[in-house]
């Protein structure tokens, strides 16, 4: 037996236009249009002295709302919408930041100063203790050492998650802290 997969290229229309809208009834509304309840080939007879289309704005609400607008420009105000929300929603970084359970305080330093660079850049910081080995009986210095860390950059940021140990790793997260202006 064949599959039946929808035709490629053609998406669906978000809102039905004109001869699409199917309730009996409307509620009109628009710019030089009365407001009120019409049957749908009145509504579509409105827009189309006007020269423009019937869109189903609120196919939900009893009776369905209608607007008479342009249909083609109402569809690139919607797509021009949605860019300007996915352009201001912010993409959040995660940097990590490795260490082993003996790192020596110089080393200590070195990644604490990279953390605070990531957190005032407004990354997240993902700091990890990696176990080798037979490493993985000192969990309790790993934990003491992301605690430290975390200590250390209280200032800058705030836990998101206390040390927990996955497999080999133990993992700490960290994301800034909102600046007060």
């Amino acid at each position: 037996m064949r599959r039946r997969y929808p035709p490629r290229g053609r998406v669906e229309e978000p809102y039905k236009v004109n001869g699409k809208i199917t309730a009996r009834q409307i509620r009109l509304v628009g710019d030089n249009v009365t407001v009120g309840i019409y049957s749908v080939s009145e509504g579509i007879k409105i827009a189309q002295d006007q020269g423009l289309d019937l869109v189903e704005i609120s196919p939900k609400a009893d009776p369905p709302v209608c607007k008479v607008i342009d249909y083609s420009k109402f569809k690139y105000d919607q797509k021009k919408k949605q860019k300007e929300i996915k352009a201001k929603a912010s993409k959040t970084v995660i940097k990590e930041i490795r260490f082993g359970p003996n790192t020596d305080d110089h080393d200590f330093n070195f990644k604490l100063k990279h953390a605070k660079n990531f957190l005032e850049d407004g990354a997240k910081v993902k700091a990890y203790v990696q176990f080798r080995g037979r490493a993985i009986v000192y969990k309790d210095r790993g934990e003491i050492l992301l605690l430290k860390f975390a200590q250390a950059l209280e200032e800058y940021a705030k836990v998101e998650q206390l040390p927990k140990l996955e497999g080999k790793r133990m993992f700490l997260f960290l994301a800034p802290k909102v600046a007060k202006k």
